[in-house]
């Protein structure tokens, strides 16, 4: 789904791990903030540690919690404890898989030259939105590397989410090329991995709004 010229492109800050980092998203004017539940990454948290930020958090702010291919026993006791609003699924996951828990859900789709990108987004229909990220051969996501955006569909109905590489200096440039539904960060407003900049927050907050 591509913007208009008056459209608001929104905001998810991913990778949160410390209350502070939240409520500086939040104060840039995030709309979402997600939550890694992936063993193997730098920006993993606990539920416990999730559901402690999410309890003090002021409304109308979207909590999203990303997984990589979770057992549903794993899944199903992280939703016991964290009022998540929306998970997305960043791995090997079916239609079926992410649909299975009753929760909106977005697809996270790694893109690659020559993929028909199309039809493995019709692979997920009861997605709320796809959201498109850099394809690395070992990792499932948050590498820092930005993909071909001309790779991004023109013409697609379903809302799309830019991801992958994206920082304070290169997303007005992106959302002008693609015209994304919303834009998802990590790395780049981080001065360490898993610990986000304020600064960098404001300065990308402001690249979006300047597109």
């Amino acid at each position: 789904m591509s913007t208009t010229a008056s459209a608001r492109v929104r905001v998810k800050i991913c990778g949160i791990t410390r209350l502070e980092d939240a409520l500086a998203a939040i104060e840039a004017g995030a709309d979402a903030l997600g939550f890694v539940f992936y063993a193997a990454s730098p920006r993993v948290v606990s539920p416990a540690q999730a559901a402690a930020i999410l309890a003090q958090l002021p409304p109308f702010v979207t909590s999203v919690g990303l997984f990589v291919d979770a057992s549903e026993a794993e899944l199903r006791d992280t939703l016991a404890q964290v009022p998540l609003d929306l998970l997305q699924f960043h791995g090997n996951e079916s239609n079926a898989d992410c649909a299975r828990f009753g929760r909106p859900w977005i697809k996270a789709l790694r893109v690659q030259p020559g993929q028909d990108l199309a039809a493995v987004m019709a692979e997920h229909p009861d997605a709320r939105g796809i959201l498109l990220d850099a394809w690395h051969p070992e990792l499932p996501g948050g590498t820092g590397l930005q993909f071909d955006w001309n790779l991004v569909p023109a013409d697609s109905r379903r809302p799309l989410i830019l991801a992958g590489g994206l920082t304070p200096d290169n997303v007005a440039e992106a959302i002008r090329q693609t015209r994304p539904y919303a834009v998802d960060v990590s790395g780049g407003v981080e001065y360490a991995k898993g610990v986000k900049d304020a600064a960098k927050i404001h300065a990308f907050m402001a690249g979006v709004r300047s597109a």
